[in-house]
């Protein structure tokens, strides 16, 4: 009996093992009945277990996670109150086309509709927030739902998933032999799918369309979105800009795409380039609340909108001129490729071109006159001056920048730079508050290489705060700062940064004191 029972294999390993199989290699969530030792067994088989304080961080984690590496950011969470809490990550996930499979234990299937511990209809719950929400009914159910909807968090649009394991299921057992090919038969399953994006059935036509489009405009613009951050279209994206002399304006999340150096930038000219350009090509940005919805006022009423989505329906519900369905990368490799064929270039010359870089100048002028005050009571421009620099001496690889908070997002995403692709984390097509603390952990452990710098509204760091004990080892740097008590004590603003290399805590405090004190300086705290 000893063998026997050694020999087989429970629910909660074979979850673990079904997801190291597939690929996973961190999980992010809270433990407690009956997914403790899932956790434990995921962590055995090479998937790294992060144990946050609340599931809506862990979630939050998951997402960036996901958008960061390309592979869906993993969220484990309890039954009933704990699946609720992660339903926060989940919807955030899909509302920002980031993969994310959601695992949540539920209680006993035959205690269903009697009122048993933490009972709840979770698939009912996270149907409406997930691309896929699926239930093991029985342990051979497992590698296969595993690998499904994992598989559906990047299919087409990528978003949330969700996968439920009843609590008898994660004890039920099976013969290791029958785990093993249960295991092998999903991931053969997995392999033999078309990974492909669906193609849009006039692609090629549409290609041409756009192509000719941009060489006839007069004022044409590259609107450059997180999902052409997501999909690694840096290169192709660039290379037209750069081949075309096109100005470029990127959403948010979308900076650093295109370095935001770059002379063709036009951040600092936004209004002028949305308000006057007459052809839009939209790569991975869709044309929601954040762009206005590409109508006047913002836009011309003119303006021909070429739109490069992974989703057929968004190109549906917009109606652009010319409608690219595809993955960003390959659509933009595509069209220089058909530009290359009957080249053109806008000249720095070029009326456009010209005011687009006057105007940006201009602006810029303006704000660094305003950046280069030390101001005593802070304002925001002189913490975000310092932070800036500092962000900028640690040159490549470039720091993840996390940026939460209303003013504090905005502020900062006028005046931190970003150069490299994927550097720069905020509250998303959502605006969602309390994401701060969990994009730490999520880019610390997606990016080791590079140092994780947040800046941080007082209330965005309140959501979030008792995640700084989430404590990575393999962290190179994790940095927090946050404007606090600013609106109650008017007469003192003070940004504080917390630094944390592996398990060693150190706060630094840049103090502007009430104009009487008039002093700027520094203190330090080690532990």
């Amino acid at each position: 009996m000893a063998s026997d029972s050694a020999a087989r294999v429970d629910g909660s390993a074979l979850a673990g093992r079904a997801l190291a199989a597939a690929g996973a290699r961190h999980m992010f969530g809270v433990v407690g009945i009956p997914v403790t030792s899932l956790a434990s067994r995921a962590a055995a088989a090479g998937c790294r277990f992060l144990a946050f304080r609340n599931e809506q961080s862990a979630g939050y984690a998951a997402a960036a996670y996901g958008f960061l590496t390309g592979r869906p950011g993993l969220l484990l969470t309890v039954s009933g109150p704990g699946c609720v809490h992660g339903l926060a990550g989940l919807s955030h996930a899909t509302a920002n086309a980031w993969p994310l499979l959601m695992v949540s234990g539920s209680c006993d299937q035959r205690d269903a509709g009697r009122g048993d511990f933490q009972e709840l209809d979770q698939i009912a719950a996270t149907r409406p927030f997930a691309k896929l929400a699926v239930k093991a009914a029985a342990i051979a159910d497992i590698p296969r739902l595993v690998f499904q909807a994992l598989a559906a968090t990047v299919a087409g649009r990528p978003g949330g998933c969700y996968l439920d394991i009843p609590s008898d299921v994660l004890h039920q057992t099976l013969a290791e032999s029958e785990a093993a090919s249960l295991i092998a038969d999903a991931a053969a399953a997995a392999g033999s799918a078309d990974p492909s994006p669906p193609k849009h059935k006039s692609l090629d036509q549409g290609i041409v369309e756009a192509a000719e489009l941009l060489r006839r405009a007069e004022r044409p613009l590259v609107v450059v979105g997180k999902g052409a951050a997501y999909a690694r279209a840096e290169e192709a994206i660039q290379k037209l800009v750069d081949t075309t002399g096109i100005p470029f304006l990127p959403t948010p999340m979308g900076k650093g795409v295109v370095p935001d150096v770059h002379p063709l930038s036009s951040t600092a000219a936004r209004s002028l380039a949305i308000g006057q350009c007459d052809v839009a090509l939209v790569v991975g940005a869709r044309l929601n609340w954040l762009l206005h919805f590409g109508e006047p006022p913002k836009w011309s009423k003119d303006v021909k909108f070429i739109l490069v989505d992974v989703s057929e329906d968004e190109i549906e519900l917009r109606k652009p001129q010319v409608g690219l369905v595809g993955d960003a990368k390959r659509v933009v490799e595509l069209l220089n490729r058909e530009i290359k064929d009957q080249p053109f270039c806008l000249a720095r010359s070029h009326p456009w071109v010209e005011a687009i870089t006057k105007k940006s100048k201009d602006n810029v002028l303006k704000m660094e006159a305003q950046l280069v005050k030390d101001v005593v009571p802070f304002n925001f421009m002189t913490p975000m001056r310092i932070i800036r620099d500092a962000i900028l001496a640690e040159r490549s690889p470039a720091p993840v920048v996390v940026s939460e908070g209303a003013n504090t997002m905005d502020v900062g995403r006028a005046v931190l730079v970003q150069n490299e692709p994927r550097t720069r984390l905020d509250a998303g097509t959502w605006g969602t508050m309390g994401v701060g603390l969990g994009y730490c952990v999520a880019a610390a452990v997606a990016e080791p290489e590079r140092l994780v710098v947040a800046v941080e509204g007082d209330s965005g760091f309140g959501f979030s705060a008792m995640e700084v004990e989430v404590r990575v080892m393999a962290f190179t740097a994790y940095l927090v700062s946050f404007a606090a008590a600013y609106y109650w004590y008017p007469s003192l603003f003070h940004v504080v940064v917390l630094l944390s290399c592996c398990c060693e805590l150190k706060f630094t405090f840049f103090l502007g004191e009430t104009s009487k004190g008039s002093r700027l300086g520094t203190s330090c705290y080690c532990q």
